[in-house]
């Protein structure tokens, strides 16, 4: 399996989701709300990325220098369970080793807005990690941002295809904000550095 972090190569971040208005506000897509918030740090625009199914911003992160580093930000177009295909053409495109690819996803075993930063590891019943390890293998790194367990006995699909709640939209502003740090810091720190400053 191909893990080489080579420092010139770039960084291939992905924000899980799926794509339509009627999904763009639910708990799944929260990786395609740190994806859009990225972009606008790095002041792209995402655009449809040739043959491959998801679109893109190409720029930079980090401060002038050795830490500066070039990143692909990207959200497959696919539906959450197909998102492997269209990750693994950009990281064929792009010459993206796997340890240089960031999922950044929700995840329902963490508490609301709790982060945890990981390299590899199993999939956890999340279809868009199922579908990118089925692809490409696990030794990617992911950015978890915790949306909790479903309330009583609501079907975790239907759970996490519900918007965020009134309560929860008051502080999903701070989270995801928060979350782009993370990513930012995981992709210029290294994973270590980054999980002492954000897995809570």
């Amino acid at each position: 399996m191909d893990v080489t972090t080579d420092a010139a190569a770039p960084w291939l971040i992905v924000g899980l989701g799926n794509p339509g208005p009627e999904y763009a506000a639910n708990r799944h897509n929260v990786g395609f709300m740190v994806a859009d918030l990225l972009a606008d740090r790095i002041g792209g625009r995402f655009k449809r990325a040739g043959r491959a199914q998801a679109q893109v911003v190409e720029g930079r992160i980090g401060p002038p220098g050795p830490l500066n580093r070039r990143v692909v930000l990207a959200k497959p177009m696919s539906y959450m369970n197909l998102s492997g295909g269209p990750v693994n053409a950009l990281r064929d495109f792009y010459k993206v080793p796997v340890g240089h690819v960031v999922a950044v996803h929700d995840e329902l075993d963490i508490d609301y807005g709790v982060l945890r930063l990981k390299l590899g590891g199993g999939d956890n019943g999340h279809n868009g990690l199922k579908s990118m390890t089925k692809a490409f293998g696990a030794e990617y790194h992911r950015v978890r941002f915790g949306i909790g367990r479903p309330p009583g006995r609501m079907p975790v699909a239907d759970f996490v295809l519900k918007d965020f709640s009134s309560a929860e939209r008051k502080e999903l502003d701070y989270f995801v904000d928060r979350a782009a740090d993370a990513v930012e810091a995981l992709v210029i720190e290294g994973l270590e550095r980054a999980q002492s400053t954000y897995n809570s």
